[in-house]
């Protein structure tokens, strides 16, 4: 993880800590931009008291044509720390086999044993069935299924039972309609809406629930003007989804009022009109 140990600052950047989930710590993957939805969970996590711990992969966010935010997880950091929880970070390549409990492991040694895990991290590539080969494919089961699935199983088995595990993944809706382009990506996001519903049963009698949340089409900075337009006139309340809608819903899941909610797709986009 970060090796900066510097001191807590006693004057927060954003509301303080409420404290339902004072002394839990979290694992939040896919923190890489300031107005990404890992990073809106964070504070939400960090404003309920929780102690959070995150990855990112700039060399992804490079790539990509929304622009790098090369200070992001720094500058997030003191955020969180200046919230009054304790907070660590970890530049982490999910594609790699090893990573998932090489993480799991730096998170437990910087903070304690994690409570809750958020599987934020996602790869998304545009194709279609004239461009898809192996390739693609594999990078995208790398980090979406592969990764999300060994943190989940291997949180699990660390988890030592009792009320309070939680683990949530995010899906992007496919079983409610198709993304043309994207094949390689709903077929792996579609993989974790299945692997949430079994991981639920199997894991329900340590104190862990597992749910997904498809969070709609959310502004994180990747939209054009057009996109935004569109996705207006199909929102019942005029707006496009921000990422500080997806991390209430994960902090209410964490929290002890979302105990009696587990194996669930939870589509919170908003109202969102699907139509051709």
């Amino acid at each position: 993880m970060s090796d900066d140990r510097s001191t807590i600052s006693p004057r927060p950047s954003f509301p303080p800590a409420t404290g339902d989930l004072r002394g839990r710590v979290a694992l939040v993957t896919g923190v890489g931009r300031r107005r990404g939805i890992g990073s809106a969970v964070c504070r939400a996590l960090a404003s309920h008291g929780a102690d959070v711990a995150l990855s990112y992969w700039k060399a992804y966010d490079r790539e990509m044509p929304w622009a790098s935010d090369e200070d992001a997880p720094e500058t997030l950091l003191g955020e969180l720390r200046a919230a009054g929880v304790r907070a660590e970070a970890a530049e982490m390549d999910l594609s790699r086999i090893d990573s998932p409990a090489f993480l799991l492991d730096a998170a437990e040694e910087r903070l304690g044993r994690p409570s809750i895990l958020v599987n934020t991290a996602a790869y998304s590539t545009r194709d279609g069935f004239e461009a898809l080969d192996a390739e693609t494919l594999d990078i995208h089961y790398a980090v979406n299924v592969r990764a999300m699935a060994l943190l989940s199983v291997g949180f699990a088995r660390r988890y030592p039972g009792g009320p309070g595990g939680r683990i949530v993944n995010f899906s992007s809706g496919q079983s409610l309609g198709p993304m043309p382009g994207e094949l390689a990506y709903v077929a792996t996001k579609g993989a974790i809406e299945a692997f949430t519903l079994t991981l639920a049963a199997e894991v329900g009698h340590k104190g862990i629930t597992v749910n997904a949340i498809n969070p709609g089409a959310t502004d994180t900075g990747w939209m054009t003007e057009e996109m935004k337009r569109e996705i207006v006139t199909k929102s019942p309340s005029g707006r496009i989804g921000q990422p500080e809608d997806a991390a209430r819903l994960v902090a209410f899941l964490a929290g002890n009022d979302g105990a009696w909610i587990t194996g669930q797709v939870i589509h919170s986009e908003g109202g969102f009109f699907r139509r051709s």
